[in-house]
């Protein structure tokens, strides 16, 4: 019966270790409900719903959850950030400046998660501010000197903490977080092209892309746009901008493939990121080379125009025969794409709404109507649901092509058979419809005539 006893205690004490309690106090807060997510990346997965014990006070546990950041919502678009590293968390601060008045009573995760979070703003500041007194400073002055000195201090201070101040426990969450999310310490002796250079050869020497429990983080993301950054020349144009993303996503993505879940995580994010300001060209390439290739299986959340464009690179490739299109022109007569005599023709997808085809179209036109012998065709195939301004826009325009449309924007069924996820999109065929290319701009298309 003893034997038993002692059983059921040793049993009972294992289930304990393994929930961990959650104490957050919110000063001068009203509110008495706040949700509680985890976070992977920039995506906030929603876990609960929870109940204030009093006003702007929040208690509750955990129990075998993932290790990760988590963050509690409360009103007024404000929340809370909060390691999750089996152990139990005690917090205070208060609602009118969140992150200057947290104090973290209990919980030595997130003492060290804030401390770095600290040391790393401070850190960014002292050493942009001292790197720009050196590259400005008579090197032979003591002062410059001094200042030298100062720089180096400051990054062996941050080194010491993220290397041996912040890994008590080496395997613990926030020590492997510090080790992958740490910024790059650059030698001061470097000229500033010699600094740029290192980082795009080193900064991500230090990420562990096998450490898949880092997706439960910003780790993998926040160290992602960091890299393309030291890629960003706003003197480029588009075009060579994204050419310059492109090879930093080869970088990145290479050294991610150790792991196929970092791998996809990171894939999402670029896509994800790529697609909110609108480069077009790095999406493209990213599909072609790593989602088809790879044959990953994107988050079901992104957006159908992600879907589209995927199985537009997957089913419309060189030298593939596009599908026929029959739509009706301004006329109402019936156009089918196969009947159109011509050795060449372009389709182009566009809508009067749309400002890169304001621009691009008249291009196109221009080179369309200065042929002094027909080389190619245009099929102009608009997506506007609104006929009247549809009919307008060809009318102030000139056009005197084939203007065709279904006025069912997306949803119409040339728009689906070609999966059209943004305009304008051209596509140049030969007369069986063979596809030839698929112009990304007026300087591609012009290399055709």
């Amino acid at each position: 019966m003893k034997i038993y006893f002692l059983l059921a205690i040793f049993f009972f004490s294992i289930d304990i270790a393994f929930t961990q309690t959650i104490n957050v106090k919110v000063k001068n807060s009203e509110d008495e409900r706040a949700s509680l997510s985890l976070l992977e990346g920039e995506k906030v997965l929603l876990i609960d719903s929870i109940n204030s014990i009093h006003k702007g006070e929040f208690q509750f546990t955990l129990e075998k959850h993932l290790s990760g950041l988590y963050r509690i919502s409360l009103s007024n678009n404000k929340w809370i950030i909060f390691i999750y590293d089996k152990e139990d968390v005690v917090i205070e601060t208060d609602i009118d400046n969140i992150l200057d008045s947290l104090v973290i009573l209990k919980s030595e995760s997130n003492k060290t998660y804030y401390n770095f979070i600290k040391l790393n703003n401070n850190y960014k500041t002292k050493t942009e501010l001292l790197q720009l007194i050196l590259a400005r400073y008579p090197k032979e002055d003591d002062f410059y000197q001094t200042i030298k000195e100062k720089l180096i201090r400051v990054q062996e201070d941050y080194l010491y903490y993220v290397n041996v101040t912040s890994q008590t426990n080496p395997n613990s969450f926030v020590a492997r977080y510090i080790r992958t999310a740490q910024l790059s310490v650059v030698e001061s002796n470097l000229p500033n092209d010699g600094q740029l250079t290192y980082l795009k050869t080193h900064s991500l020497d230090n990420v562990n892309f096998y450490d898949d429990g880092l997706i439960y983080s910003d780790a993998f993301t926040n160290k992602t746009i960091e890299y393309l950054t030291y890629y960003r020349n706003p003197k480029l144009p588009r075009e060579l901008l994204e050419k310059e993303f492109m090879i930093a996503v080869d970088t990145i993505l290479t050294k991610a493939k150790v792991n196929s879940i970092v791998y996809q995580h990171i894939v999402e994010y670029l896509i994800d990121g790529f697609r909110n300001f609108g480069f077009d060209q790095s999406i493209d390439y990213i599909v072609k080379n790593y989602v088809i290739k790879d044959e990953l299986c994107l988050d079901a959340k992104l957006e159908s125009s992600i879907d589209r464009r995927i199985d537009q690179a997957r089913n419309f490739k060189i030298g593939n025969t596009v599908p026929n299109i029959i739509i009706s022109d301004s006329l109402g007569n019936q156009i089918e794409l196969n009947k159109i005599n011509a050795d060449k023709t372009l389709i182009i997808y566009y809508a009067s709404w749309c400002p890169h085809c304001q621009t691009i179209v008249p291009q196109v036109f221009e080179l369309y109507n200065n042929q002094k012998q027909k080389k190619f065709e245009v099929l102009a195939i608009s997506i506007d649901t609104s006929r009247v301004d549809w009919l307008k826009y060809i009318r102030d325009n000139n056009l005197n092509w084939y203007n065709v449309s279904d006025n069912n924007g997306w949803d119409g069924k040339a728009s689906r058979d070609y999966y059209i996820y943004a305009t304008p999109s051209m596509f140049l065929v030969d007369e069986q419809l063979k596809l030839i290319a698929k112009p990304s701009s007026i300087e591609e298309l012009y290399n055709w005539f």
